[in-house]
């Protein structure tokens, strides 16, 4: 067999490591000098036009989020600043791999994204409808994403570069079990959980941070398709999800859920038995219980679907003073990543259109590009500091949201050494009622019928370490004898 090519950069530049971005230690955060990690995700972003390269095929509606409980010890952001405060709201759902005319029932994650236009500016939390992901570095997300694409030769979705993918990822096990359970299949986006997914910061007025996770609870109730149910929607009605979604608002029948969070003091990240920054994981709630505190409620449909929903443009970067991030790497991926994904698809002035401008007063000295639609800052000087009276910069606000602890040396640390990638997905098969686990037996053997053997193998081995009989009921409706699992 001759020797492989050796992957290379754009620029030739031979790549030592294509599975570890570069981080500060092994939990984060990542470094902008991993040219690597950029120009892999830049040129990620770049690689559809005009519809996103994720999350294409999507609905969305207006609403409000209402304080209900005081969490004020816990953060200082002033939209949950006390009980009864309401900030006007954007949601916006979506598949994740399928295009812009795919169908709403196909078997995959759903994003799950809300813009909040709060008096400090916008607050983006762009989450999906499972706690956790394939992937938990992002050096890794475009590999991902490629593997659930269109194959290059065929121009067709293949369960074969689904399954390589998978099978060569045990990280993926937690998040690929979720997938082919009932939840891959949700009934109707009303009837489904978010999540952050990631880990964030809260940080209160005295400067305490806790991390924490968001939880939106549908109050509509978990409802979800078969297999079967979800192939027969897909030619009944493609779209059935975007349609009752905006039926249901149009008779006054406004969707809600109850927003909760997991808060983890500080402290306790640096001695926790999981990593807490790590998105293929959950947090147990007995260890750290749901406290609810608001209400995310939609009572508006969009008045045209172009300008207020295909070009809102969400981005985890956006925060407000109260809210930081986490060395989630991931996360620390995405917030440059998504900002530049709308830069490109929808120009340099994205936050200019009427549903992403702030409610709040924006001042800045960011002038000209493409599709400029204000006054580009008049006569006024466009850099600081000036002598002119321009905006300048507040020291107050100055607060410990960039100042956790780093720990370690920057290199491309292991992410899959020493980690455990079978426990959580193991307890998720056990928690399942029996009739449940069934279907996910049968739709993980129903999609990988026309997989290799070798890639059958390979991934039948992640589920047997996670549980025995997840593994062979697998392998049995594979036709394949269990007893090589154990070899």
């Amino acid at each position: 067999m001759p020797d492989k090519e050796q992957l290379t950069t754009a620029a030739g530049i031979p790549v030592p490591d294509n599975q570890n971005s570069i981080s500060v230690g092994p939990n984060g955060p990542l470094l902008l000098e991993d040219f690597h990690l950029i120009e892999k995700n830049a040129h990620f972003n770049r690689e559809r036009v005009p519809e996103r390269v994720v999350h294409a095929k999507g609905a969305g509606a207006f609403g409000s989020f209402k304080v209900t409980a005081d969490v004020t010890k816990w953060t200082k952001a002033k939209m949950f600043s006390q009980a009864g405060k309401v900030t006007p709201a954007l949601a916006r759902f979506s598949t994740v791999a399928g295009e812009k005319g795919s169908a709403d029932s196909e078997r995959d994650p759903r994003g799950f994204a809300l813009k909040f236009y709060t008096e400090e500016g916008n607050y983006d939390l762009v989450g999906n409808n499972t706690p956790v992901f394939f992937v938990r570095d992002g050096l890794k997300f475009p590999d991902f994403i490629h593997s659930q694409k269109r194959n290059p030769q065929t121009n067709l979705r293949e369960p074969e570069a689904m399954w390589d993918f998978w099978s060569l990822s045990p990280e993926s096990l937690h998040q690929v079990t979720t997938l082919f359970s009932d939840r891959g299949t949700p009934r109707s986006f009303r009837h489904m959980n978010g999540y952050s997914s990631h880990t964030f910061s809260w940080i209160n007025a005295a400067g305490e941070r806790f991390w924490v996770k968001y939880h939106f609870k549908t109050k509509q109730g978990i409802q979800n398709f078969t297999r079967e149910e979800a192939g027969r929607m897909r030619g009944e009605d493609p779209d059935h999800a975007t349609r009752d979604l905006f039926e249901a608002i149009e008779r006054g029948d406004a969707p809600a859920w109850r927003a909760c969070v997991q808060i983890m003091p500080e402290q306790d990240a640096l001695t926790y038995r999981i990593n807490p920054f790590d998105l293929t994981k959950v947090w147990p709630h007995g260890d750290y219980p749901l406290v609810e505190f608001g209400e995310l409620v939609l009572d508006r449909n969009p008045q045209n679907y172009f300008a207020e929903i295909e070009q809102a443009a969400f981005e985890p970067a956006s925060i407000v003073p109260g809210i930081g991030f986490s060395p989630d790497k991931m996360l620390q991926a995405r917030i440059f990543s998504y900002a530049d994904a709308h830069r490109y698809r929808i120009g340099t002035n994205y936050q200019l259109l009427p549903v992403n401008r702030p409610h709040a007063a924006v001042n800045n000295y960011q002038r000209d590009g493409a599709m400029r639609s204000d006054d580009n800052g008049g006569p006024a000087g466009n850099y600081e500091p000036n002598s002119f009276g321009g905006p300048v910069e507040n020291p107050a606000l100055k607060e410990a949201s960039y100042g956790y602890e780093l720990h370690g040396i920057a290199a491309r640390w292991d992410h899959r050494e020493g980690n455990d990638d079978y426990t959580q997905a193991g307890n998720l098969f056990r928690l399942l009622p029996p009739d449940e686990r069934a279907r996910l037996i049968d739709n993980l053997v129903d999609h990988m019928r026309p997989v290799s053997k070798e890639v059958q193998l390979r991934q039948l081995r992640h589920f047997y370490k996670a549980d025995p009989a997840y593994g062979e009921g697998v392998a049995k409706g594979l036709g394949i004898d269990a007893k090589v699992l154990v070899s």
